[in-house]
């Protein structure tokens, strides 16, 4: 599955990996969240909104061996309503680790796509450590050796945020946010995860970036 004749970048959003141990450092960056950029896919601004290739989170975290990789689009939605699968969108996950946060040395591209009965499946390329692509069903695990695992689907949206303690702490100045209300709760996102060996993307003491962005295939 390539791109096709033209490609425009949509959004993206930014983390650095931290590590336990402090191998990897946490910088912060000019990062995208929900309904960026607003005149492609917030519905208050445009009447055609991009849904499927609206960046929600990018989180990242790893253990002594591995890496696990989640990032969510077109969400929040309220329970029941459909996942947001789009063959013409392309997910590019940019891994950094030379210490330049403006390279990248590893991308991954995650691509959806219907199958002769129109079930829709999911295929990883450039996961580090995986040998070939990755790819399935929606909704399932799918495996590359013994390590390597990759999953894309409609789950609970992981990020906690009180929303309306923001409105009201801008509103009134006064600090409002509480830790027992999460707008995001019960909702759902689009989203993959991807888990692979730690080792194929280390180098050296070099801090890890990771980013992601979406791009629109244009004429194909």
């Amino acid at each position: 599955m390539g791109m096709g004749k033209a490609t425009a970048a949509l959004a993206s959003a930014t983390l650095a990996v931290v590590a336990a141990g402090g191998l990897w450092v946490y910088q912060s960056a000019n990062a995208a969240d929900h309904l960026d950029p607003p005149s492609r896919t917030d519905a208050a601004v445009t009447s055609t909104p991009d849904v499927a290739a609206d960046i929600a989170d990018v989180f990242a975290w790893n253990t002594d061996s591995t890496v696990t990789l989640v990032v969510t689009n077109a969400g929040p939605r309220a329970p029941g309503e459909a996942p947001f699968y789009d063959r013409n969108v392309i997910y590019q996950i940019h891994v950094s680790n030379d210490g330049n946060p403006a390279t990248s040395e590893r991308d991954i591209n995650v691509r959806y796509g219907r199958d002769a009965a129109g079930n829709w499946g999911v295929q990883f390329e450039g996961i580090p450590g995986a040998t070939g692509a990755v790819a399935g069903p929606v909704q399932t695990v799918l495996t590359n050796g013994a390590v390597v695992k990759a999953t894309a689907g409609l789950f609970d949206d992981p990020f906690f945020f009180d929303l309306q303690g923001f409105k009201d702490t801008q509103s009134t100045g006064t600090l409002s946010i509480r830790n027992t209300r999460n707008f995001f709760a019960g909702k759902n996102d689009t989203s993959f995860v991807i888990e692979f060996p730690r080792s194929a993307i280390e180098n050296g003491t070099n801090p890890i970036q990771i980013w992601a962005e979406t791009r629109r295939i244009q004429g194909s």
